[in-house]
């Protein structure tokens, strides 16, 4: 624990500096690429000083000048890095809106182009899926975990339907991304970082067309939740 704290104390100075950067310059960044340049570098950083590798498979099935709506499994802390690498930077994510209390780095989060989400109030909550609309349609992709919290046993967890009704809103296809090997780096509850070599497997692209209705949606949630289940492991 001793080392994971000197190394987040190290870290520290360059999150304030990524952080007032990516904050400064959103009146002037309309279309957010140095906003999202900010997180990406910071994420590099990060799983290179805590000696953490991630391996992408599947690129080869991702157009990256499209939109797509990503959605993922999540074992740990370090996904989010992990998609922002994986991803080269060219996603936006949705996040909770208990982040943006952080100083300087969560004032960023909310006025910047990644989407906040208010779970606890129903009506926010769809306001922010009509946002995450606007910014696919926009040309921008962004990635939801549908399992709503870390999973707390390693285990793949149920899906709540927030990402298949932005997707059945958008139209654009969603890609089922599995990450494997995260939850054993920092445990939901643990302040330890471990190393890890993380794989992440991105599957062909969902079609959304033709989702009318919420069965539909159910639909495609169940096909989704089986994609990314066909490559995960188990991490209990």
């Amino acid at each position: 624990m001793f080392l994971t704290l000197v190394k987040i104390v190290f870290l520290s100075p360059l999150t304030l500096l990524l952080s007032a950067m990516a904050f400064g310059s959103i009146p002037f960044d309309r279309k957010g690429d140095f906003f999202r340049w900010c997180p990406w570098a910071w994420s590099k950083c990060i799983l290179w000083t805590f000696g953490i590798k991630v391996h992408v498979e599947g690129k080869e099935n991702i157009d990256f000048t499209k939109p797509y709506i990503f959605v993922s499994n999540h074992a740990s802390m370090a996904d989010i890095p992990t998609v922002m690498v994986a991803l080269n930077g060219k996603v936006n994510i949705v996040f909770k809106k208990e982040l943006t209390w952080v100083p300087i780095w969560g004032w960023a989060l909310r006025y910047g182009p990644f989407i906040m989400i208010d779970r606890s109030n129903p009506r926010d909550a769809m306001a922010s899926i009509d946002r995450a609309v606007k910014t696919i349609k926009s040309g921008h992709s962004v990635i939801l975990f549908p399992e709503g919290t870390r999973t707390s046993d390693g285990r793949l967890q149920p899906f709540k339907r927030g990402a298949f009704t932005l997707a059945a809103k958008s139209g654009v296809p969603v890609v089922p991304m599995t990450i494997n090997n995260t939850y054993g780096i920092m445990p939901k509850g643990s302040m330890v970082v471990k190393r890890a070599d993380i794989t992440v497997i991105l599957g062909k692209p969902i079609p959304t067309e033709k989702i009318e209705n919420k069965a539909d949606e159910l639909d495609l949630m169940e096909r989704v939740h089986q994609a990314i289940e066909k490559h995960y492991t188990n991490q209990s």
